[in-house]
């Protein structure tokens, strides 16, 4: 088979695209005719060698990629017949070798596909769409909220601003170029802004005629992540998921004695959460499955991975970054 392979941590182009012998499924696995495979920002870090939370670095070399979706074309022992041929999506863990034509998986990570739902979609969902549906959670987003989503012509940020609408409430969109401002403006955003035009906050606070905004999702950090927090009304929420920009919002005394609530550490509270990340997993699908939420998409060659990983790593793409056998 075609795959990736990585013999040491570092650059894009360490990610070599080679002929690999095909993985073969143990005793509680299956493999998966790779359909697509999702590429998320923590792929950057395990490539340049720099661990995420507890989980070690994964042994070189290897196969990174930790969501796909395609079809079961072999079972390890003691998988159940059921699951041959069948359509699956599954999360393979920090680097489980999805960057590939085949992948290998425990039977215990699938969710089966539905008839007329997307592998590309579908791997979007397993990861980005998980993250997204923990996000909300911890927002708890009412009709009467105005949103702000920073970096919300993201693969997130996408997912966030749908939802937001869903809701009822106003949604301040932010982006980063004129081409994301118009996508998220395609959204449906009540307002759309470019982050990377000095004096943004003051275009948001024009907009709202001078109010402020009751709830804001940040992942970007940094001066974008500190601008939204200055649009936060006196009682407002802040939901911190990330820093993408490199570097976190910084928080003054001022800010924790202000009234307003700065909610951060969802991965603990994922795994603290009765259900955990599978169900998690399951409303992000099921979500898809019923139309609530459509993933944007940007695709690339199962070849063009370095490629792939270059474009996310300069906030060059829009939407979900997937790969495409």
């Amino acid at each position: 088979m075609n795959a990736i392979r990585q013999y040491e941590f570092g650059a894009a182009e360490n990610l070599r695209f080679e002929v690999f012998a095909d993985p073969q499924p143990a005793e509680g696995q299956v493999a998966i005719a790779v359909e697509a495979a999702g590429v998320h920002v923590i792929d950057l870090s395990i490539r340049r060698g720099i661990p995420m939370g507890p989980f070690p670095l994964p042994a070189l070399p290897m196969t990174p990629g930790r969501e796909v979706a395609g079809t079961v074309d072999a079972l390890g022992p003691g998988v159940d017949e059921r699951w041959l041929r069948r359509r699956v999506v599954g999360h393979l863990g920090q680097a489980g070798g999805g960057y590939a034509e085949r992948a290998v998986a425990p039977v215990e990570a699938l969710h089966e596909l539905g008839d007329g739902v997307g592998a590309e979609q579908a791997v979007a969902m397993i990861g980005t769409g998980r993250t997204a549906m923990a996000i909300l959670e911890a927002g708890a987003i009412t009709a009467q909220d105005t949103v702000l989503v920073t970096a919300a012509a993201g693969g997130i940020g996408t997912l966030l601003t749908q939802a937001a609408l869903a809701a009822g409430a106003e949604v301040v969109g932010v982006a980063g170029g004129p081409e994301k401002v118009a996508h998220v403006r395609a959204l449906g955003a009540t307002v759309a802004v470019d982050y990377r035009e000095a004096g943004w906050e003051d275009a948001v606070t024009a907009a709202l005629d001078g109010d402020g905004v009751s709830l804001a999702f940040d992942g970007v950090g940094g001066a974008v992540g500190r601008g939204a927090l200055t649009l936060l009304a006196p009682t407002g929420r802040l939901v911190v998921f990330g820093f993408s920009s490199g570097e976190p919002t910084a928080l003054t005394t001022g800010d924790v004695l202000s009234g307003r609530t700065v909610t951060g550490s969802l991965g603990a509270r994922i795994m603290q959460r009765p259900g955990g990340i599978r169900s998690l997993e399951r409303q992000a699908l099921a979500a898809l499955a019923d139309g609530t939420l459509t993933p944007a998409l940007q695709r690339f060659a199962l070849a063009d991975a370095a490629a792939a990983h270059t474009a996310l790593a300069a906030r060059a793409t829009t939407g979900k970054v997937v790969l495409l056998p």
